[in-house]
């Protein structure tokens, strides 16, 4: 298993319905995480300053660590390097997160989501979305002091998701056997080559159920909304006015209307 793939298989993700999916098919096919997301890339800047704004960008998919990159994803420990960066320099005023990820891995998340909400006041933080924030994306929007969204732009898919890859029928068919040893009766819980038990399961949905509570619970403090509302939202996406309605943005504005705006205040 690469370590890409090893981010992914076996722990919570916090990605839209359309991105799992596509996870999802490309472990089925036998390739590896890095076709999920292309090439490895020189690390980018941690942020552009543009008349006193801070422009840091949350692009692709979003995952723990950094140092290394696929082209297509963003660290969470570069947004957090970055966000201090910015709140320390003299030559920042403003702070715009410029957001289009359909999400990424519940690991670090929230940590990063809590250290823009605790910034709040110090500078203004705007989420300015170039077309979606998604789940783990939109945990990291919603932290921010005001949101805007394009027109066909979306937010939401507020939950979590995990996966078990079962391969014993696969090792079955190829007439492979493994013998697995073992200490603790739920050590080989989330392992391949061992079926997923009724009681591995429940725990497992029990540990996504406790995730996606402590999402929806975020959301309510970071939006100033119901947590009822929220959940009721059942992790869908939606368009532009539809996630203003709801309270998930508050403004529709392309990216260059929303920095325009900004720079205003």
């Amino acid at each position: 298993m690469t370590h890409a793939a090893s981010l992914f298989l076996n722990r919570p993700l916090m990605l839209s319905s359309a991105r799992s999916a596509l996870l999802k098919r490309s472990f089925e096919s036998g390739a590896g995480a890095e076709a999920f997301f292309g090439e490895r890339e020189a690390d980018a800047a941690s942020y552009e300053v543009v008349q006193g704004v801070a422009l840091i960008p949350v692009s692709g998919v979003l995952l723990p660590g950094r140092g290394w990159s696929w082209s297509g994803a963003t660290y969470y420990q570069d947004v957090r390097k970055a966000l201090s960066a910015a709140l320390d320099d003299a030559s920042v005023s403003r702070i715009a997160l410029m957001v289009n990820s359909p999400g990424g891995t519940v690991s670090e998340c929230f940590d990063t989501a809590e250290m823009i909400y605790q910034a709040r006041g110090d500078k203004p933080i705007w989420a300015i979305l170039n077309d979606a924030a998604y789940s783990a994306a939109y945990a990291i929007a919603s932290a921010a002091d005001f949101i805007t969204v394009p027109q066909m732009g979306g937010t939401g898919s507020i939950g979590c998701v995990g996966m078990h890859v079962d391969i014993t029928d696969a090792l079955d068919k190829a007439g492979i056997k493994v013998t697995t040893f073992q200490y603790g009766v739920r050590k080989t819980d989330g392992y391949p080559t061992t079926p997923m038990s009724d009681p591995a399961r429940e725990r497992a949905q029990a540990d996504i159920d406790e995730m996606g509570d402590f999402f929806v619970q975020t959301v309510a403090r970071n939006r100033g909304m119901s947590a009822d509302v929220v959940r009721n939202t059942q992790a869908g996406t939606f368009l532009g006015r539809h996630g203003v309605e709801i309270g998930l943005a508050d403004q529709i504005a392309t990216p260059e209307e929303a920095i325009a705006a900004f720079l205003k205040l």
